[in-house]
C-alpha cells in the first residue's frame, strides 16, 4: 500500500513538471506543423484527443518515428502528458467486444462472397457482383444499422475490413486487430501488433495449410501473418530497412505468395532543413506466404540514391529517391502480371519511374514496361513550408497515384488498365504496353486532390471519387497556415466510359452547410455492387448513388454517437481511405479521419436489410 502511495503522489507532483517542459518541448519540435496547420499533419486539438500511452507509442513506432527518434524517452513522454492532459497510466485497459459463444463457421476453399483483400478480387475493381453481395440495388435504400464496434481510446478509423465466411477482419490505429463476427460484431480474438495499421487485411490459404492466414502490415514496415482461427501469429517480417519505411497498401497473395507494397514517410521528414533527403526508394517485394522469406523485391527506381548538392543549413542532399507505392498492387493471374502505381519523387533528380504506372512479372519481378504520366514532379513536406532548405528545385505538384489501377477486359478481348490521379485526370492505358489511351479530367487535382484512395468499375464504366480536398487560407506561406476545411471546395462522383473515358454522368458533390470540420471531398475508396456504387465523404456521410444515373438512392450520417456492442464510447466522423466492404448482405464501413482536419472517429459500423 504504501509502495502505491508513492506511485500516486510521484504522479500528481510530476505531472505538472512535465507539462511544463512538454510545452517547450512541444513548442520547439512539433508546434511548427501542428499548430501551423501543415495539412499532412494532425491539427492539435486531434492529439489532444489522444491517450499519453498513444502519443508515446506514435513517438517511438509509429507515424512520428522519425521526428521522436531525435528526443530522448524523458523528452517524449513530456510531450505526450502536455497534449493530453493525463498523467502516463491513466489509460483503462483496452475493451474488447464480449466473446463469441457460438463457434463459427468452418473456413471454406470456395469464396465466392468473401471481400477478402483490398478488393474482392486481384483486378483492383472494387466491384461485388450480387451472389457475393447479397444486395440488389432495390435493397439498398432499407439499409439499417445491425451493429457497431468501437475502437477503444482511438480517434481513427479509416481501415478497410475485409469480410470471409462469416468472419470481419479488421486493424486500427492502436496496432490491435480484430476477428469479429459478421452477425453481431461479437469476437473471436484479438491480436496486437507493434504500431498502427494502416492496411486491409488479406485472407488466404497456404499450401498445407489446415486454416487460411490472415495477413496485413503496419506503419513501421513489418508484415504480418496469423492463423484466421485462433489469431496466433504464424510469421512476422520486416518488410525495408530504411528507419521511416512504412506499408500502406494491402498486401496481395496468390498461389503461396504475398506481393507486399512499400511506401516511407520521408517526404514528411523532408520538412526538417536538417534531414539528409533523401533515401527511400519504393519497391514491391514478394515473399513465401509459408515463413515470410523474401523471394525477389523490385524497386521503383533502379539507381541508388548518391550525394548531390547540400542545402542552405549545410545539410548533404541525395537522390534520386521516392516513387513509393502507396496502394495494393494489382494481379493479372494469367499473364502473370503485377501492376503498380507509384508516387512523387522526394529529392532532385526527380526519376522516371516517379507518377507512373508499372507493369512486373509475377514470378520474378522483372519491370515489364513503365508508364510515367506526371515527369519532373519531385516534392517534400518542405515545399511551401517555413523553411524550404529541402525542398526540390522543381516543387513538384506532387501528383501521386495513391490509387490502384484497375484492370478491365472490354468485350472486344482488348484490357485496359483505368486509374486515378491525385492531378484530377483518370487515364485509360493499354495493359499490354502502358500506351496511354485516353485522359479525362474531372477536377482540380493538388496534394489533397484528384482521385486519392480508390476507384470502381462494374466492367460497364468506371466509376470515380474526386477529392480535391481545399482548406480556407489563414496567413502563412502556402502549406503553413491552411487551418480549416474549405466547406466548399471539393467532391464529386464521376461515371466514365470504358473505351474512351467520356463522362456519362456526374453526380454533385454534397453540401456541408455550417457543419464544423466539414469538407464535401471524397476521398476514400469506392465501391460498387450491381446498380450502385457507394462513396463515403469527409463530411462523415455515406452514400449509395445509382451506377445509371447517379442519383442517390440512400444516405446515412455516421459523424454522430453510437451505442456500441462492446461498449466502447464511439461516434464517427469523416470517412477517408478506406471503403465499404460489402459481402453476405451487409455493408461495413469505419468512420473517423482527423488528419487533414477533418472530425475524428473510432467506430465500425454494420449495415443491412432490417430483418436479415
Amino acid at each position: 500500500m504504501v509502495r502505491s502511495a508513492c506511485a500516486t503522489m510521484f504522479v500528481l507532483t510530476a505531472v505538472p513538471a512535465l507539462a511544463q517542459d512538454g510545452a517547450a518541448l512541444y513548442g520547439q519540435y512539433c508546434a511548427v506543423c501542428h499548430d501551423g496547420g501543415v495539412v499532412r499533419a494532425p491539427a492539435r486539438r486531434a492529439l489532444g484527443e489522444m491517450t499519453p500511452e498513444r502519443l508515446v507509442a506514435s513517438l517511438e513506432t509509429g507515424l512520428m518515428r522519425a521526428q521522436g527518434s531525435a528526443l530522448n524517452d524523458d523528452q517524449r513522454r513530456a510531450i505526450a502528458v502536455f497534449l493530453s492532459g493525463k498523467p502516463l497510466g491513466s489509460m483503462t485497459a483496452p475493451v474488447t467486444a464480449p466473446r463469441c459463444t457460438r463457434a463459427p463457421a468452418a473456413f471454406s476453399n470456395a469464396r465466392p462472397s468473401a471481400w477478402d483483400s483490398w478488393s474482392a478480387g486481384f483486378t483492383n475493381d472494387r466491384y461485388q457482383p450480387r451472389p457475393g453481395a447479397g444486395l440488389t440495388a432495390a435493397d439498398v435504400p432499407k439499409l439499417k444499422v445491425k451493429w457497431t464496434f468501437g475502437f477503444a481510446g482511438d480517434t481513427s478509423a479509416a481501415i478497410q475490413p475485409t469480410i470471409v465466411d462469416g468472419r470481419v477482419f479488421v486493424g486500427s490505429s492502436s496496432g490491435r486487430v480484430y476477428a469479429l463476427s459478421l452477425s453481431d460484431g461479437c469476437a473471436y480474438w484479438t491480436f496486437d501488433a507493434d504500431a498502427q495499421v494502416r492496411t486491409a487485411t488479406t485472407v488466404g490459404r497456404e499450401r498445407g495449410s489446415a486454416t487460411p492466414s490472415v495477413f496485413f502490415a503496419d506503419v513501421a514496415a513489418n508484415i504480418y501473418s496469423l492463423d484466421a482461427a485462433t489469431g496466433q501469429l504464424r510469421w512476422k517480417k520486416r518488410g525495408d530497412d530504411h528507419p521511416v519505411a512504412r506499408i500502406t497498401g494491402t498486401p496481395k497473395f496468390l498461389d503461396g505468395r504475398l506481393y507486399v507494397p512499400m511506401s516511407s514517410l520521408e517526404e514528411l521528414a523532408g520538412a526538417n532543413p536538417k534531414y539528409p533527403c533523401c533515401t527511400f526508394r519504393g519497391s514491391v517485394i514478394a515473399l513465401d506466404a509459408s515463413n515470410g522469406n523474401q523471394l525477389w523485391r523490385t524497386y521503383t527506381i533502379g539507381e541508388t540514391p548518391k550525394p548531390t548538392i547540400k542545402n542552405k543549413a549545410g545539410t548533404q542532399l541525395y537522390g534520386p529517391s521516392g516513387a513509393s507505392v502507396w496502394s495494393s498492387p494489382t494481379i493479372d493471374v494469367a499473364r502473370k502480371t503485377i501492376y503498380i502505381g507509384t508516387g512523387d519523387s522526394y529529392s532532385e533528380p526527380a526519376a522516371p519511374t516517379s507518377d507512373a504506372i508499372m507493369a512486373l512479372d509475377l514470378d520474378t519481378g522483372a519491370i515489364k514496361w513503365v508508364s510515367q504520366l506526371t515527369a519532373g514532379d519531385a516534392w517534400n513536406l518542405a515545399c511551401g513550408g517555413i523553411d524550404a532548405a529541402n525542398c526540390p528545385a522543381s516543387n513538384g505538384p506532387d501528383f501521386d497515384f495513391g490509387s490502384p489501377p484497375m484492370l478491365v477486359t472490354l468485350p472486344t478481348g482488348e484490357r485496359r488498365l483505368i486509374v486515378g490521379q491525385k492531378s484530377g485526370v483518370v487515364h485509360g492505358l493499354d495493359a499490354n504496353t502502358g500506351k496511354v489511351l485516353w485522359s479525362t479530367r474531372i477536377g482540380k487535382g493538388g496534394m489533397l486532390g484528384g482521385v486519392e484512395w480508390g476507384s470502381a468499375t462494374d466492367g460497364r464504366q468506371a466509376y470515380v471519387a474526386l477529392s480535391d480536398q481545399s482548406f480556407k487560407r489563414t496567413g502563412g506561406p502556402v502549406v503553413i497556415g491552411m487551418t480549416t476545411l474549405d466547406p466548399v471546395i471539393g467532391g464529386g462522383l464521376f461515371a466514365l466510359r470504358l473505351t474512351d473515358g467520356v463522362k456519362i454522368w456526374n453526380a454533385a458533390a454534397p453540401v456541408c452547410g455550417d457543419r464544423p470540420m466539414c469538407s464535401p471531398a471524397q476521398s476514400a475508396a469506392i465501391t460498387a455492387i450491381p446498380g450502385v456504387v457507394f462513396s463515403g465523404s469527409v463530411d462523415g456521410h455515406l452514400r449509395a448513388y445509382s451506377a445509371e444515373d447517379g442519383r442517390v438512392l440512400w444516405d446515412f450520417d455516421t459523424a454522430r454517437d453510437f451505442d456500441t456492442v462492446n461498449k466502447v464510447t464511439a461516434h464517427g466522423g469523416s470517412i477517408d481511405v478506406g471503403g465499404p466492404a460489402i459481402a453476405e448482405g451487409v455493408v461495413l464501413q469505419t468512420s473517423g479521419y482527423p488528419t487533414y482536419g477533418g472530425k475524428s472517429g473510432n467506430v465500425l459500423i454494420a449495415f443491412t436489410v432490417e430483418g436479415r
